[in-house]
């Protein structure tokens, strides 16, 4: 099956093969072609370029992009789009003043969702999750990580878990699963938080990797939850059943969850809230992605990451949603590139790569996603006609998608 897709006012987000990942003053450019042509065949970008060299309009499917222009879809690589009902009276709670760790410490929060989801079946639950999966592939998300991490016992977080590979059965975009068994230590352990541990690594680790429902495993490495060493512990036992880590680090304090997160090799550290330059030093030479979160610190109040000191330091950098029903209750990647700009100072060519490739390298999908790239999978947007690339963030919430490509 041949399509091609003409009339492109400008196609942006070309990269090599050779390309993974984009790091310091790499990340300030995008590669684009003006007046463009894209050939795709069964489903893969095929060859592209100026309208002036395509030297037959021979296809099995036409599109005329109609000076729109033409851009690979985002990736989400830290989502937790996968739970019950929602937390909206603890929003009240925020506008009353009280913190998310204030929260937390009278037992709302994540145990508020854990209790939620006890109570969902495995069909209502993956109905709940399908409609906010189908909301965010409409706003032009093509890729998608989901944690567990409201179950909190082993039953629930393999239900979440079961949930998550059915979703990735049901649509057509790349799903990746992370367990997040060490999100909160569960409602019936208090503060025990030693068998709780032991519980994710002698129980839980062995069931969900037994299943083969996960590609990574998280650790909530913060102040309150779960200290470097704990992180070290569960992520070393994560890695005998061939799981990679990926960290939330640093999102309420200098929780040394980077240093934890670099020391086993996670494939990216999240939140980084508060960083320094121990953080920043750390992250040098390594295979981990700093990966920032500005919806949750648009939600919350909270500090945004020093996004433009890592990008100068030379660091790569992936922007996600954190979708979720506490802190971040939106999936909308335009508005997190959008955030980049306005709250982190991310020129708009530095948010779309941290949206794009570097997202697509923080979940494990660099290799078919993240951009305008022979063979990689032809997930695009065709936007509407626009002034210019700065015009997407520039005006985050006027309708910008003409038309969407999911292979």
């Amino acid at each position: 099956m041949k399509t091609l897709i003409t009339g492109i006012g400008c196609l942006y987000g070309i990269l090599p093969p050779s390309v993974r990942k984009l790091e310091g003053e790499a990340m300030s450019s995008v590669g684009s072609i003006e007046d463009a042509y894209l050939e795709i065949i069964d489903g893969n970008i095929s060859s592209f370029g100026p309208r002036e060299s395509l030297s037959s309009l021979d296809a099995d499917k036409m599109i005329d992009a109609r000076g729109g222009f033409v851009m690979p879809t985002f990736c989400d690589s830290h989502s937790h789009v996968v739970y019950a009902g929602s937390r909206e009276g603890e929003f009240r709670d925020k506008i009353a003043g009280l913190s998310y760790e204030e929260i937390a410490a009278r037992g709302g929060g994540i145990l508020n969702s854990a209790d939620l989801l006890h109570e969902t079946s495995e069909d209502e639950l993956f109905e709940q999750s399908m409609e906010r999966v189908r909301e965010l592939m409409a706003m032009g998300t093509g890729a998608l990580e989901i944690k567990s991490g409201y179950g909190l016992n082993t039953a629930d977080e393999l239900k979440m878990l079961r949930v998550i590979r059915r979703i990735r059965e049901a649509v057509p975009i790349a799903i990746k699963s992370s367990f997040l068994g060490a999100h909160a230590v569960g409602r019936k352990f208090g503060a025990d938080r030693e068998s709780y541990v032991k519980l994710v690594c002698n129980e839980m680790l062995p069931e969900v990797a037994r299943e083969g429902l996960a590609d990574y495993v998280d650790v909530f490495c913060d102040e309150g939850f779960f200290t470097p060493e704990d992180t070290v512990r569960i992520l070393k036992a994560a890695a005998a059943y061939g799981l990679r880590g990926k960290i939330h680090a640093n999102e309420l304090a200098l929780s040394k969850g980077v240093q934890a997160g670099v020391s086993c090799n996670a494939l990216s550290v999240d939140h980084l809230e508060r960083t320094g330059e121990e953080e920043i030093a750390c992250l040098k030479g390594s295979e981990t992605m700093p990966t920032m979160l500005p919806g949750a610190s648009f939600f919350l109040g909270m500090p945004y990451g020093r996004a433009k000191d890592f990008i100068e330091a030379g660091l790569p950098l992936a922007l996600a949603s954190d979708y979720n029903p506490g802190s971040s209750p939106s999936g909308d990647m335009r508005f997190v590139m959008a955030l980049g700009c306005i709250k982190m100072k991310l020129t708009p060519e530095q948010a779309f790569n941290a949206c794009t490739i570097n997202s697509a390298f923080a979940m494990g999908v660099d290799d078919i996603l993240g951009s305008i790239t022979p063979g990689k999978k032809a997930s695009l947007i065709i936007t509407r006609r626009m002034p210019s690339f700065s015009f997407i963030p520039y005006s985050h919430h006027t309708p910008f998608i003409e038309k969407l490509i999911f292979p």
